[in-house]
């Protein structure tokens, strides 16, 4: 049987490069993928098919939005908050809209995720999985030089996992974060064509951790910022 049979994950940002390598990956782990859009309708062929029933028109920031999307489902397995974006500017070129987008697009959709899933999770009374995507630079933030409000945003990321795995030690509900360097997708080879694309995170790779996290019978890591390097 496969390690995640009919267990349901919802997998935020599921329709970009990243997110589709996890909803694929959990799917093969025998997984039904619950996956918001912000879209009105999902391209085809975007998702894989199987097990997978998008919902367009969710927009993680408005608590609303999370809030009616939250309620159409059934018991929780795991939540894996993808969904979020990217500025390459330095402070000067980072007016309040910058900062407040980053904060917005990175931080504001994980916790309104988390919080949804927290009372998905105490409804079912089994427990459950939280993975969060954070990044290299809020570990070492001088590697969020002329990219200050994303390093910041994703730096909040971290902090609120930690916090909220202490918050939650007692309930059997697990929460980490992934904290990978220069992820290898389209979008990135075409804002970086000279860089070693080679020594960046795969998508899949990344995935396959993914669903080794929410496989775990014990949340023995509850709390861990784990390092996602690839070769970098």
């Amino acid at each position: 049987m496969a390690v995640l049979q009919d267990r349901h994950v919802v997998v935020t940002g599921g329709t970009g490069a990243l997110g589709a390598a996890v909803v694929a990956a959990l799917v093969k782990a025998g997984a039904h993928c619950h996956v918001p859009a912000i879209e009105d309708s999902v391209p085809a062929g975007r998702l894989p098919e199987g097990k997978v029933t998008a919902v367009p028109k969710v927009d993680l920031s408005s608590e609303a939005s999370v809030e009616a999307f939250y309620a159409g489902l059934p018991a929780l397995h795991g939540v894996v908050n993808i969904a979020g974006g990217f500025a390459w500017a330095p402070i000067a070129d980072s007016p309040a809209k910058v900062f407040q987008q980053q904060m917005s697009m990175n931080l504001a959709s994980c916790v309104l995720s988390c919080r949804q899933a927290v009372l998905n999770f105490r409804k079912g009374g089994r427990g459950g999985h939280i993975v969060n995507i954070s990044a290299r630079p809020a570990l070492n933030p001088r590697q969020g030089a002329n990219m200050t409000a994303y390093t910041a945003s994703k730096a909040a990321v971290a902090a609120f996992t930690v916090a909220l795995a202490e918050e939650l030690k007692g309930e059997n509900i697990s929460v980490v974060a992934l904290c990978p360097s220069t992820i290898d997708t389209p979008t990135n080879r075409a804002d970086m064509p000279k860089a070693d694309h080679a020594s960046w995170v795969k998508p899949s790779a990344l995935a396959e951790l993914i669903v080794a996290q929410l496989s775990l019978s014990d949340p023995i890591n509850s709390g861990a910022l784990i390092p996602v390097y690839g070769k970098a």
